[in-house]
């Protein structure tokens, strides 16, 4: 797996140490969110996170949470890739957002 297996259609959003992407994966045809966290940068710790991070979200199986799917290095660039399932209804942060200016409650 590799960051060439993907189309890139838009930025979704940013935090801190990452970006995340809509992409297209060519091999079957499918949208999914992919994470993309500049390792390089980090100190061992925020390595450390990183990891436990793609740990945590292989191990969760519930249907109201994004379903991790893979994650790949591109070591030329010093990035990880975290696969997810793509909700095209935003985060949970644009929902609460969102709500609040309604309010309303989820």
């Amino acid at each position: 797996m590799s960051l060439k297996d993907f189309e890139i259609k838009h930025k979704l959003g940013e935090g801190a140490y990452s970006k995340v992407y809509l992409v297209h994966r060519l091999k079957d045809n499918t949208d999914y969110a992919l994470k993309k966290v500049k390792i390089g940068k980090l100190e061992e710790k925020e390595k450390q996170n990183a990891l436990n991070e793609i740990r945590i979200l292989a191990s969760i199986k519930h249907p109201n949470i994004v379903q991790y799917k893979e994650a790949f290095l591109e070591e030329d660039y010093n990035y990880l890739f975290i696969v997810m399932d793509y909700n095209d209804n935003g985060d949970l942060y644009q929902k609460i957002v969102s709500q609040k200016k309604k309010k309303e409650l989820i």
